[in-house]
């Protein structure tokens, strides 16, 4: 009795679920182009321009928040036309989105920085690292990593909430961010008085 019901438990998996019963596929993505986008070099460039100096007034911020979400648009729908194909453009994209203010966004840089290392791209991983981290922050749980510094006007910079126990060292050079040690002095030059 028990291996009959083995049997159909197997049966009704393989017929609600069909692929369970295939042979796995071949996991590598097939050969895409490897050149970079021009239009992704191009809302690149436009994104780190806008980064070059801090917003003089509140009014100079706003204009740059509506430009980065003119900018996330855009790579939506490079996105969304299958016009992302190297490394370089997936990271390019991944520094796009998260220059948001939204988890969604963070989660959707994270993946797109995975899809650059997945395609060659060592430089992407400190992205995959702060884009988890600022996932992290976004819901309310500590960053991991330690890639993220922020201050508000009332409080000096800090790097909390951060769980500094879970990845090692060793780990953090791995993905090209900072030992914990080197991290602190970089928070001491954030919060040095200015001479």
């Amino acid at each position: 009795m028990r291996r009959h019901a083995c049997r159909i438990s197997l049966t009704l998996a393989l017929t609600v679920f069909p692929a369970l019963g295939q042979q796995p596929s071949d996991p590598s993505p097939k050969a895409a182009p490897t050149s970079s986008s021009t239009e992704m070099q191009r809302i690149f460039q436009e994104d780190q321009s806008a980064r070059q100096k801090p917003a003089s007034s509140k009014l100079e911020g706003m204009n740059i928040y509506r430009q980065d979400a003119a900018r996330r648009a855009a790579v939506h729908k490079l996105l969304d036309d299958g016009a992302l194909h190297s490394a370089q453009d997936f990271e390019y994209a991944s520094f796009i989105f998260q220059h948001s203010d939204n988890a969604d966004d963070y989660l959707l840089a994270h993946t797109l920085a995975m899809v650059a290392v997945a395609k060659g791209s060592d430089s992407a991983l400190w992205i995959v690292a702060a884009t988890l981290d600022r996932y992290l922050n976004k819901i309310g749980q500590p960053q991991i990593y330690g890639t993220q510094f922020h201050k508000t006007p009332d409080t000096p910079m800090t790097q909390e909430p951060y769980n500094r126990v879970l990845i090692s060292d060793a780990l953090r050079q791995q993905l090209g961010v900072p030992k914990q040690a080197a991290q602190q002095k970089q928070l001491e030059q954030f919060t040095a008085p200015s001479k």
